[in-house]
């Protein structure tokens, strides 16, 4: 039986999911230009030489015009591949534009696969995410892959979600499993927060 935070998070997501779809063409590409702009602002600020990201679906903010700028700069860059146990593998991203389809028609790199623990020696974690409220409690898509990942690492680097401004709203549904996020980036914004972690 699914507990009342759960079916909260149904509601809002399927709510999020619809306004995301009513995005003209012109919104989304003036968003990536300022979600590449924080984000290699983002990246500067902490002197990360190696960051993980993810390849955006049409719906989510654009990350693949900071993705071709960030490689380009020299970043090492590590992209997600989701398995059937729930965890996370990773693949270096490259300066090319071949993507396969993975589990949930995501789009995941082509790249030579990593284990799961790969993503323990990035500087920073960029992370996609539904919403996010003002003490960093993520609203994920509910597959759990990111609360995993993050839940497991034993030296967690700062977690920046990356969301449409509209979706920072005031207080979320949290269950016991959600990991919090250490700030946001917007088209028009980066905040730090300081989430309460498990």
């Amino acid at each position: 039986m699914s507990s009342e935070a759960e079916q909260q998070k149904r509601a809002l997501r399927a709510e999020l999911r619809e306004r995301r779809q009513l995005l003209s063409e012109a919104q989304r590409d003036e968003a990536a230009v300022g979600i590449a702009a924080q984000l290699d602002a983002l990246v500067a600020a902490h002197g990360a030489q190696s960051v993980s990201c993810f390849l955006s679906t049409m719906t989510e903010p654009e990350t693949r015009t900071f993705l071709r700028g960030a490689i380009e700069r020299g970043i090492r860059v590590l992209l997600p591949i989701t398995r059937a146990d729930g965890l996370l593998d990773w693949a270096v991203a490259d300066d090319t534009d071949d993507v396969n389809e993975g589990l949930y028609g995501l789009p995941e790199p082509t790249g030579e696969v990593l284990g799961p623990i790969a993503v323990n020696d990035v500087d920073l974690m960029i992370i996609p995410a539904a919403a996010i409220d003002r003490s960093g409690t993520r609203l994920g898509w509910g597959r759990g892959y990111f609360d995993k990942t993050i839940g497991s690492m034993e030296k967690c680097p700062p977690v920046f979600a990356v969301i449409y401004d509209s979706e920072i709203l005031d207080s979320l549904p949290r269950e016991v499993h959600d990991q919090p996020v250490d700030g946001v980036i917007t088209p028009t914004q980066t905040i730090t927060l300081s989430p309460a972690r498990n």
